[in-house]
């Protein structure tokens, strides 16, 4: 899958970038180069091959070092919600930017 110069276009106008044609024509072919990695990658056959937690897993055994699911900090809704300028029931309330 290559992007045309359409693709880059209609890209930037929804990310809403303005790109010369110069920097339009460098982002396709950044993106493609990306694009063609990812294939080179999808062709290389992983079948047998387990998921790894971590990239060194595959040559060194690696203790992970996961903390307790546990609360560590206090509830500071209530002084966080003192500042905002509009809330309810515990919510910070915004102003519509979406019609």
């Amino acid at each position: 899958m290559a992007l045309t110069p359409e693709d880059i276009t209609r890209i930037a106008r929804l990310a809403r970038l303005e790109l010369t044609a110069p920097e339009a024509q460098r982002m396709r072919a950044t993106i493609n180069d990306f694009f063609a990695i990812v294939q080179q990658m999808r062709a290389v056959d992983t079948t047998g091959v387990k998921p790894l937690a971590h990239p060194l897993a595959a040559v060194q055994p690696v203790a992970l070092r996961l903390m307790p699911d546990e609360v560590s900090e206090p509830d500071q809704r209530d002084a966080c919600l003192a500042n905002a300028p509009a809330a309810e029931r515990g919510l910070f309330l915004v102003p519509r930017v979406i019609e």
